[in-house]
């Protein structure tokens, strides 16, 4: 009798954990909500120079230190103030990334509360791009 109750409680504890663990990953994709670009399809693009505007929100000593070809710095809490030097580029597809990705996330959202539609953010960010030996521009 007590192996059944012992039994019981362990599938009644997995499933919880089961089902946590399920509304946890459905939250971070819906809290997150961000369209991503490979970091191989972006470079595909600059070969092609096809590339869509690149947005580095970090600090501009970050982005002295290398940056992806062709991206304009913006840091992302400057970004609300200086939201109208990209304001022309409203219909435009924009991909931003940061160091790892905190960053990005909060960039991404302020450019679509300000009306942008065409927001990617770069999968794996800056340190992604670097652990796989892509060009970096100083």
């Amino acid at each position: 009798m007590k192996k059944i109750k012992n039994i019981c409680r362990r599938f009644v504890l997995l499933s919880v954990l089961l089902i946590l663990c399920i509304n946890i990953s459905a939250c971070n994709s819906s809290i997150a909500g961000n369209k991503q670009i490979p970091a191989t399809e972006l470079v595909e693009q600059i070969k092609l120079d096809k590339a869509p505007i690149i947005l580095d929100v970090r600090t501009p000593e970050e982005y002295s230190q290398g940056h992806i070809p062709g991206a304009i710095n913006i840091e992302y809490r400057e970004l609300p103030s200086r939201i109208s030097e990209v304001n022309s580029l409203s219909n435009q597809k924009i991909v931003v990334y940061c160091e790892r990705g905190v960053r990005a996330n909060i960039a991404e959202e302020t450019l679509k509360k300000a009306g942008f539609t065409e927001v990617l953010h770069l999968e794996g960010d800056m340190s992604g791009w670097r652990e796989r030996g892509f060009e970096v521009e100083k």
